[in-house]
């Protein structure tokens, strides 16, 4: 195996799985993958690693790099409200509007913002076509954005659009795009919410995979790749870096730079949204199993190979496949770490699933006790196998920071990572919508002795409330 290589070992039992079910996957939006699933796979240059509220992540990477760019942007988030980052946002096109003005420049920049959520009368009478709804100008001001006039001076052609599916089906990814050559995928929305948040910068291949997704889901021609000086880029990397120094050990304001050199084995994972046909207003009476996109099957097929350790991060655990999935890996002798928020977005969850994160893993940690505690083979020869270890970690707020703008009030990075070798990032959750009728995107990394945990850990270390410790049974909360 090369270093360019994604691992068979991985490859061969998710391409098995995806195409067990292939016929399901006709009618994915978008569906390119179901004919061609080596399409997914390719390599990227994954740059820097940013953790933070959402606010932060806007105002320390993603901005930056919408100021730098030449010829196209693309801003896809779920949720768009009134907030400090939607401020951050119009100040930077603002921004980049009078800097082009000033220098005169002639060729244009096309820039699309696409946004699922703005509120519930958007949805409930939000058009049913993929086609999706198209912001005329006069609105853009309605929505925090600049006016036609200005940018229209700038040379820049806004485009802004929403996609919704009723009764649940967001478009949940989160991704920037600048110039078809550098991506930034973050957990965060434009939202008011001080949440902690995650994003991977990248380059390289996995762009296209991302350009390639846009174009079918967000429907917009793709701009040609041209040669840019990267100045701009370096010098405002460097800055990025120079502040982190300053903040200190305690703040959640931190970046890295991605501990890889060269190209990464990387599979850029889709999940279509879905209308789910058996949809109930009792989502726990239904039984049925999610749909097998590559995201979803990626996950279970990790989870099933995992050979030493699995640890989440997630907001919420609603889904029972991700439940089943780890007890499996537990039998096994793996040990599994999640951690996830209390109490957050409840409504959110016992309308998508009928039940709530609490819920979920109280019952979790009961099949794992009863897993603990059955009997073992009575045959001294048979070679019984100690389940692993399990942990359930809450977020909690640092109370010594708590008036602090920059300090999160509950979690909603997303991340997987299993064996120190393949990391997920991307938009999906552990709960029922990501699982069933979100669309999602996830990127996933081949990178044995992966090391940049420590930025996120180091965060959450201190902000930590134990529910479980199967090393200390009696700390149930």
């Amino acid at each position: 195996m090369t270093s360019q290589e994604f691992p068979q070992s991985f490859v061969r039992p998710w391409k098995q799985l995806l195409q067990s079910r292939r016929d399901e996957q006709q009618d994915d939006f978008p569906n390119h993958h179901v004919d061609n699933i080596d399409s997914l796979v390719t390599t990227s240059s994954p740059r820097a690693l940013y953790v933070g509220t959402g606010h932060s992540i806007y105002t320390r990477a993603l901005l930056p790099a919408i100021l730098s760019a030449k010829h196209s942007v693309q801003l896809i988030t779920c949720y768009w409200a009134d907030s400090p980052s939607l401020d951050a946002i119009r100040e930077a096109l603002l921004q980049l509007a009078a800097s082009r003005a000033e220098a005169n420049i002639e060729s244009p920049l096309k820039i699309t913002i696409g946004f699922s959520s703005r509120g519930l009368f958007q949805k409930l009478f939000h058009p049913a076509s993929r086609d999706g709804y198209v912001y005329p100008p006069l609105q853009w001001p309605k929505l925090g954005l600049p006016d036609k006039d200005v940018l229209q001076n700038a040379r820049i052609e806004l485009t802004v659009k929403s996609l919704f599916f009723t009764p649940f089906s967001v478009m949940h990814p989160k991704f920037v795009i600048v110039d078809d050559k550098r991506a930034w995928v973050p957990s965060c929305n434009v939202s008011w919410e001080r949440w902690f948040e995650g994003c991977v910068e990248v380059e390289g291949d996995i762009v296209d995979r991302l350009s390639a997704f846009y174009e079918r889901v967000w429907n917009e021609s793709k701009v040609s790749r041209q040669d840019d000086d990267h100045d701009e880029i370096s010098v405002s990397r460097r800055l990025e870096d120079s502040v982190d120094s300053t903040n200190g050990n305690e703040t959640a304001t931190q970046s890295i730079e991605f501990p890889t050199t060269g190209p990464v084995p990387t599979i850029f994972l889709p999940s279509s949204h879905h209308r789910n046909p058996r949809f109930s207003f009792f989502p726990f009476l239904s039984q049925s199993n999610p749909p097998m996109t590559p995201l979803n099957a990626a996950l279970l097929t990790l989870f099933t190979n995992a050979q030493r350790k699995i640890t989440i991060l997630t907001p919420n655990v609603t889904s029972w496949p991700v439940v089943e999935g780890l007890l499996d890996a537990l039998a096994r002798g793996v040990d599994v770490q999640i951690r996830t928020s209390k109490g957050m977005m409840l409504i959110e969850q016992l309308v998508t699933a009928g039940t709530t994160t609490a819920w979920c893993l109280r019952k979790f940690i009961q099949r794992y006790n009863a897993l603990i505690n059955q009997p073992r083979p009575s045959d001294p020869e048979a070679q019984a196998i100690t389940p692993g270890k399990l942990e359930i970690l809450y977020y909690k707020q640092l109370d010594a920071r708590r008036d602090m703008e920059d300090e999160p009030v509950v979690s909603h990075f997303k991340m997987t990572l299993v064996d120190d070798e393949y990391l997920v990032l991307g938009s999906g959750n552990m709960d029922r919508a990501s699982w069933w009728t979100s669309q999602e995107i996830g990127l996933l990394f081949y990178v044995p002795g992966f090391e940049g945990q420590r930025l996120w850990n180091d965060v959450l270390e201190k902000r930590t409330e134990v529910l479980f410790q199967s090393d200390h049974p009696k700390r149930l909360v």
